[in-house]
């Protein structure tokens, strides 16, 4: 029985392909036994039963190790240096709302100075006299009373040095001058001397406001024949119109000393000082029959 039929052209192919398999599986089968050349074979390892014995000197080296370790457990603890890098923040952007304040300037606290006790004066002004004067009246004379005076102290009103009497270490006398007493207030005695060495304390003198007539001038009355005028004042109190003539006394001190159409004058017969009282401006520009003469009136009682 015949197997492969070569007139065929398929079957002679394949028994070429079968034939070259074969030949591969040898060559292989051969390198995996054999090899090419080479006598190292390829060594099997097989898993044997009983475990390989132990080496007694592998038991001792954890023992051999335990420094290492200790060590490296030492180097844990050694102190790190740590280098701070450079960081440069970027420039912050400008505010034109925010702008320097200056600090407020520190407030010192007052001090207060020590007192300096005064030096006592080493003479001694214990009383002036008069103490109590009016403004605008005449020269008068002072007397100034005290202790250790000598003839060198003068007497100066407000720092004006003016002639002085001496007549014991107790007493002195000067003149006040109208000039020094023209205006209300109050004026400071010092007795002392011209280079300053004696001084003594400093008393007042008390300059008051002289009384006024309290009247207003409204009107005069003049006759024909000029003799004899009339003011006619009003009290400023009551209102009440009086009839005057010159030489009168009002309210028991002022005298009139003056009449005019334009003023009326009173003098102060206790401190001699004048007061002008110029006529209301209203009573003067009006013409009315207070400025103009009173004719005169026929009586009642008059027969013709």
């Amino acid at each position: 029985m015949q197997l492969v039929d070569l007139s065929k052209p398929g079957e002679k192919k394949k028994v070429l392909a079968a034939a070259a398999l074969g030949l591969g599986a040898i060559i292989v089968l051969w390198w995996a036994l054999f090899g090419f050349g080479d006598n190292t074979r390829p060594t099997r390892t097989t898993a044997s039963a009983t475990p390989p014995p132990r080496n007694t000197q592998t038991t001792s080296r954890p023992q051999q190790q335990a420094p290492v370790a200790e060590v490296q457990s030492l180097a844990n603890f050694a102190p790190v240096e740590y280098m701070q890098s450079s960081y440069n923040a970027p420039e912050p952007k400008r505010n034109i709302f925010s702008y320097y304040e200056p600090p407020p300037a520190p407030v010192k606290a007052p001090s207060t100075p020590t007192p300096v006790p005064e030096v006592p004066p080493p003479l001694l002004l214990a009383s002036v006299s008069p103490s109590n004067v009016y403004a605008r009246t005449a020269d008068f004379k002072l007397e100034a009373a005290g202790d250790k005076f000598t003839p060198a102290v003068r007497i100066f009103v407000d720092g004006r040095e003016l002639p002085t009497t001496y007549k014991s270490p107790q007493q002195l006398s000067t003149t006040i001058s109208a000039s020094l007493i023209s205006a209300p207030g109050t004026r400071s005695i010092v007795v002392r001397t011209p280079d300053n060495r004696l001084w003594s304390n400093a008393l007042p003198v008390q300059v008051a406001a002289p009384p006024v007539p309290n009247y207003n001038y409204v009107g005069i009355i003049s006759p024909q024949n000029r003799v004899t005028d009339t003011a006619l004042v009003q009290d400023k109190n009551n209102k009440n119109i009086l009839t005057v003539y010159r030489g009168d006394i009002l309210s028991g001190r002022f005298r009139v000393t003056s009449i005019s159409e334009k003023e009326l004058v009173l003098t102060d017969t206790s401190l001699k000082i004048k007061h002008t009282i110029a006529m209301s401006e209203s009573d003067r520009a009006a013409g009315g029959p207070l400025t103009r003469p009173t004719p005169r009136v026929d009586a009642e009682d008059d027969e013709p």
